[in-house]
């Protein structure tokens, strides 16, 4: 121990056993716990003898280990880790962030090639310029993508000014049709910076999944803020996407054994109609196709009822615990029109199946599902039977039976409230493809009717909503009503609410089960998607819906004027 003593770090000895035999000086000053403390393991329980130097945690403080051999002994001196603070993560002053010029594509389509580099330089000066104003560093590594590295009090700054570079680059204006957008992701208080770097992609890819044009800051595993996001998703035209996730998803069903789709528990036509052109794909390709159905509703009863007059789909709806029975090693379970766990018809597939496919249009949320095979995750889309009929359009040969063609069309029909809300060129081209394949209109309209007692409820909702702000209606429908589905009857009631002159938003309540389900619709100057957020629920920006449990009607109305309240404030 005599080498040891000059040393000026906490030393000890330990014999063959790991007990400490002696220790240095500033080791005694060092450990209050002097005559307590016999072995090593009480002080850093992880501790390995055989790792000449090794990380540990002891008090509030890091430590890096360096351990040596010493005939029938062993010396380990502890040295302060000035870098990482009492729980191993690195303590850093820096945030990472990765902004993407989110609509660059579309803009160089529209623009004068001639133009574009200019258009370009000047989108890359002003970025510069901002993070350098603010004592950062900047780097663009790919087209239209730049990294930068702040210090993190600059984003109390980031936040005062309300990330202005991205009202300054929807400004340049040199012949693009359409604003350039952007999108930034976030990371900070990671462990490392790589760690960092991966919470600032994640933070982009969340802000991606939402639409684009906003800001996403994660400050830890499962923390995260969201700015922006106020404005339409950002559309992308290009073909080439969904072309290259159908033959993705092709591949996957030749090499599974069979296939399970399920789509959100409380199934509008939209998953339904989705379910049934993924089921007419493994069908073609000769693979055994099952679809987890547990609760059939009066909004799908009709498509629901013409499928099953269809001799292909004998035994092919199971519910969820005859799903958990067949699924094997090589099943292909397809998620459609939900990217979150909880809301699917059957959360414990996810947590069995090898192979997942996940295709949904809603804007990404927090706690989606991973591991997947294959992600098609697109905010802009109107409906998931969208994407889905884009996907069809390159299965060279494929055939689908009339009721699943209008199936996918009442799909894109009811989630774009007639081709009112969230269409765009692709839309209507999908629509195409199914009318030059057989769709019927009037086959479609007659999917949607409801019972002569649900318009009356319909009617009662909208008779008795509460105008706020001017602008706004609330309504719920009473308990005493008995309807099939509440949750279906509340979003049409919420669609008609806006056909009102100068409603712009609408929210309607229902009681369902031991809760209180919300539909909230809106014509685009508010977004209800971040609203319904505050009540742990999602969608899109015109139109989403949250659950809350354990509370009363009434209690249930103050809370959403509540959070109506504080968006707006936070929108002043």
């Amino acid at each position: 121990m005599n080498e040891c003593i000059s040393i000026p770090f906490p030393c000890v000895k330990l014999d063959e056993k790991l007990n400490i035999v002696d220790f240095n000086s500033v080791y005694k000053n060092w450990n209050e716990n002097i005559n307590k403390t016999n072995a090593i393991f009480d002080i850093v329980p992880e501790f390995d003898v055989d790792r000449p130097k090794q990380f540990a945690v002891v008090g509030d403080k890091a430590y890096d280990l360096y351990t040596t051999h010493c005939e029938d002994f062993f010396n380990v001196v502890f040295v302060e880790n000035p870098y990482l603070n009492g729980e191993g993560c690195l303590q850093s002053n820096i945030l990472v962030g990765i902004l993407l010029v989110d609509n660059s594509i579309e803009i160089q389509e529209t623009m004068d090639e001639i133009r574009f580099p200019h258009f370009s330089a000047i989108i890359e000066r002003k970025i510069n310029d901002y993070f350098n104003n603010m004592g950062g560093l900047v780097r663009k590594f790919e087209s239209g993508k730049y990294l930068f590295v702040l210090n993190k009090e600059m984003l109390k700054k980031l936040r005062e000014d309300k990330f202005s570079i991205v009202e300054q680059i929807a400004k340049i204006e040199m012949g693009n049709d359409v604003p350039a957008t952007l999108s930034i992701g976030i990371g900070m208080n990671g462990k490392t910076v790589n760690e960092d770097m991966a919470f600032a992609r994640g933070a982009l890819d969340l802000a991606l999944g939402r639409g684009g044009n906003q800001i996403v800051i994660k400050e830890s595993e499962d923390t995260y803020q969201f700015v922006g996001g106020d404005g339409q998703e950002v559309s992308q035209n290009s073909r080439v996407r969904a072309r290259v996730k159908a033959y993705g998803l092709v591949e996957l069903i030749l090499s599974a054994s069979d296939v399970i789709i399920m789509g959100h528990k409380n199934p509008d036509l939209d998953s339904l109609g989705s379910a049934a052109g993924i089921f007419a794909i493994a069908n073609f390709y000769d693979k055994k196709c099952h679809i987890v159905l547990n609760n059939v509703t009066s909004g799908i009863k009709a498509l629901y009822e013409r499928l099953c007059d269809d001799g292909r789909y004998e035994n092919v709806f199971i519910n969820s615990e005859e799903a958990q029975k067949i699924i094997k090693r090589r099943t292909l379970l397809v998620v459609v029109d939900t990217h979150r766990p909880f809301l699917t018809e059957c959360p414990e597939l996810l947590n069995v199946a090898r192979s997942i496919v996940m295709i949904d249009h809603h804007r990404k949320a927090t706690g989606a599902i991973d591991n997947c095979a294959l992600i098609y995750h697109e905010a802009y889309a109107s409906s998931a039977c969208e994407m889905v009929t884009e996907m069809l359009m390159y299965i060279k040969g494929i055939r689908l039976s009339r009721t699943e063609i209008e199936g996918l069309l009442a799909g894109i029909t009811v989630d774009t409230k007639n081709f009112a809300f969230k269409t765009g060129i692709k839309t209507f081209e999908a629509a195409a493809y199914l009318k030059k394949n057989g769709a019927d209109t009037i086959s479609v309209r007659r999917l949607f009717k409801n019972s002569f007692d649900e318009y009356l409820a319909r009617s009662e909702i909208i008779r008795t909503a509460e105008i706020i702000y001017g602008n706004m209606a609330i309504s719920s429908l009473d308990e005493s009503i008995q309807v099939d589905n509440p949750t279906v009857l509340i979003a049409q009631a919420a669609d008609e609410l806006l056909n009102i002159q100068g409603i712009e938003v609408s929210y309607v309540l229902c009681h369902y089960g031991n809760q209180i389900n919300i539909s909230a619709r809106s014509l685009g100057k508010v977004n209800v998607q971040k609203l319904m957020e505050k009540l742990g629920g999602g969608g899109h920006q015109a139109g989403a819906a949250a659950q809350i449990e354990g509370v009363t009607m009434d209690e249930a109305v103050s809370l959403l004027k509540e959070k109506i309240e504080e968006y707006i404030e936070e929108s002043e």
